[in-house]
């Protein structure tokens, strides 16, 4: 066995029974192994605007870095190794299937190609590891925060799947501000049989309760999902669970489903602001926009199915589905935020060769400068591609 295999397995066994605040040291142990001087491990905070180093010792001399402002951050917008000027440190991405986790810093005395090859799959092994053990780890939790979280906040985001899932045909990417403050807003993403399932909520109010119905709102999607449920069952349902235990409480919805396989795309729309279709970098106006049923909470779909909506998407299309708290969303001016400013953010991010997940960040980054205060609603975005030409 190799140095580099040898490393890599012990990294995996000796994480077994490793607490995950021991992983970067784990990781800065295996990287000597390589003939690395050293590592660091840092991620993301949950706004995706810092780069968060995870606790070793000696602590890194940068515990924190801009993912708009350096090198680590440049390597984490692109996922791409980039490497310094001197040659001496390498800035390696971790990403979990297509979602992305941070970065690993690795130095060393020159860096020739078999090197960089050993450190882009210690970071794969870190990225897997942190996965696994953030499910049960505090430390690795906190490590993306940068401040308190409220307990309705912290509800929700228990629910939520990772922020991106795709495959080799589709990619699904969302965002929920103000991240540590949510009330009512909650998205879903999940791989089906035939392809993605998609769904976001915005229930009424910005209060525990709120965020309580839209957890619940959530469980019923998946229950009724999962037990071979089509989306003109799961709006029932989900009416069904705010009639009995959230009476005061309405909610709209959009929930779909896309096939991958030839690009259907199906929805129901409950109240909810019709999806955006980008297309060759222009949004083509009215393409989903179809008359909305009555919201969720009135008891209207517990004896009146939902309108079940169908288009067809060409390879390459991005269906933009958003929470009001988005356009509504006003500088300290009162300028709205607005579709057509959302729309040209993401086309803009695209033309620039932005994948899905990075034009959805630079967009909520974009929000948060507008709005220069907290936002006063919640501000959820899912935005999905469809690329079949790369399977």
């Amino acid at each position: 066995m190799q140095p580099h295999d040898e490393a890599l397995s012990e990294l995996l066994s000796g994480s077994r029974l490793t607490p995950g605040r021991d992983l970067a040291e784990l990781v800065a142990r295996a990287g000597r192994r390589m003939g690395l001087t050293g590592t660091a491990v840092y991620v993301a905070d949950l706004q995706q605007a810092s780069l968060l180093a995870l606790p070793q010792s000696p602590a890194p001399e940068e515990p924190t870095l801009g993912v708009d402002s350096s090198l680590g951050g440049l390597a984490y917008r692109e996922e791409r190794t980039q490497r310094s000027a001197d040659g001496d440190t390498l800035w390696v991405p971790m990403v979990d299937g297509v979602e992305r986790l941070g970065v690993v810093k690795a130095t060393g005395r020159g860096f020739d190609a078999d090197l960089v090859d050993r450190c882009e799959d210690l970071a794969a092994v870190a990225a897997l590891l942190l996965v696994s053990k953030s499910t049960h780890s505090d430390v690795l939790v906190e490590a993306e925060r940068r401040r308190t979280m409220t307990v309705q906040a912290e509800l929700l985001w228990a629910f939520l799947p990772p922020r991106t899932i795709g495959t080799a045909r589709v990619t699904s990417s969302a965002c929920l501000e103000p991240a540590y403050d949510i009330g009512g807003d909650a998205f879903d993403h999940s791989l089906i049989e035939k392809g993605l399932h998609l769904t976001l909520l915005d229930s009424m109010g910005h209060d525990l309760a709120a965020g309580a119905a839209s957890a619940a709102g959530l469980a019923a999607c998946r229950a009724t999902r999962r037990a071979g449920g089509s989306l003109a069952d799961i709006v029932p349902e989900i009416d069904k669970i705010l009639d009995q235990w959230f009476t005061d409480r309405l909610m709209t919805a959009v929930i779909a489903t896309l096939d991958t396989e030839d690009g259907t795309l199906t929805w129901v729309n409950c109240g909810h602001p019709a999806p955006l279709l980008i297309r060759d970098g222009r949004v083509l106006h009215g393409m989903l926009e179809r008359p909305a049923d009555l919201p969720l909470g009135w008891g209207f779909h517990l004896t009146e199915p939902p309108t079940v909506h169908r288009a067809r998407l060409q390879p390459g299309d991005r269906v933009l589905v958003y929470s009001d708290g988005v356009t509504e969303a006003r500088s300290p001016v009162g300028d709205l935020f607005g579709e057509e400013r959302l729309a040209d953010i993401v086309i803009r991010s695209t033309a620039a060769g932005a994948a899905a997940p990075e034009a959805l960040r630079r967009l909520v980054q974009t929000l948060r400068t507008h709005q220069d205060l907290p936002l006063r609603d919640d501000a959820t975005i899912l935005l999905t591609e469809w690329h079949p030409d790369q399977d």
